[in-house]
């Protein structure tokens, strides 16, 4: 259940007024709809816990978790912003786009995201394939696949690895087999940035690049830009002061937006509201918003 139109707009306008501290708002959380620990409910509760204004579901290529978490909302203050993480190529290279307000019944959004699901459990069961001819088989996969989460990957399948007790962790699952060179890991379909662009704004949303690369220039972001980029995320775990700071001044030069958020998976660390945006910037985005 979502607040009234332009009624979280007013009170983030009264909360900025307030302080450079309130109203913060994480634009990045993931729940077990994709690869996150916490259901939409829990991360819902802890954004409450937080003194949040707003929380972006943006689970993997998946929109599942938004109105549960909607849901579980009411009453409490804390807007649900409909995120998404989609997994996209640009350049040859796997970026994350996050794509913010899209509409949850767009056709187009839908079907792309129901097609990258679909080749995430044919990579998921690829990969238990390439498990089992190294001698290493596990029970149940099988009833995994079918059910949720939605997004599968390759930490749902780490996770399995150290529940039947091939492995002692996570860490061990991809430095011994899923890792990019340990020989069972499968390329992930990855959508042409140029497309999820246009299925983002045509859904009615702003598109954000998610947790930029270190090794990204300006003139790449130029170009996604000129594609319809419509913000970058500044603010997220280990980011370098310098490099958040050349972020914002590039999206200051090229018009953009600001967004930030936590990218949390569970407990640890990356806890929901541990990286936020002020109440301002939230509503700078809002604005951008295409429908």
């Amino acid at each position: 259940m979502s607040m009234p139109a332009g009624q979280p707009f007013t009170a983030l306008c009264q909360l900025a007024a307030r302080g450079p501290y309130a109203g913060r708002v994480d634009l990045h959380v993931h729940t077990t709809h994709s690869d996150g620990a916490y259901t939409p409910a829990q991360v819902v509760d802890l954004a409450r816990r937080a003194g949040l204004a707003a929380l972006a579901v943006t689970d993997h290529d998946t929109l599942g978790g938004v109105q549960v978490a909607r849901a579980a909302a009411a009453g409490s203050g804390v807007e649900i912003v409909a995120g998404v993480e989609i997994t996209t190529e640009h350049r040859h290279r796997e970026l994350h786009l996050l794509g913010y307000f899209v509409a949850l019944d767009h056709i187009g959004l839908t079907a792309a995201l129901a097609d990258i699901r679909r080749h995430r459990r044919e990579r998921f069961r690829e990969m238990i394939e390439r498990l089992r001819g190294r001698g290493v088989s596990l029970d149940g996969e099988e009833q995994l696949v079918q059910g949720k989460p939605e997004a599968l990957g390759r930490r749902h399948l780490a996770e399995m690895l150290v529940r039947a007790r091939r492995v002692a962790t996570v860490r061990e699952a991809f430095a011994r087999y899923l890792g990019d060179r340990g020989g069972v890991a499968v390329p992930k379909k990855r959508l042409p940035v140029a497309e999820a662009l246009i299925l983002v704004r045509e859904a009615g949303g702003v598109a954000v690049w998610a947790h930029p690369a270190y090794d990204c220039t300006q003139e790449q972001l130029t170009e996604l830009c000129a594609l319809g980029l419509g913000a970058i995320e500044a603010e997220y775990p280990d980011v370098r002061r310098s490099r958040g700071l050349e972020l914002r001044g590039w999206s200051g030069q090229l018009g953009l937006a600001v967004t930030g958020g936590s990218d949390c998976h569970g407990p640890g660390r990356r806890c929901v509201g541990s990286s936020t945006i002020s109440a301002a910037e939230f509503m700078q985005l809002r604005q951008r918003v295409s429908r």
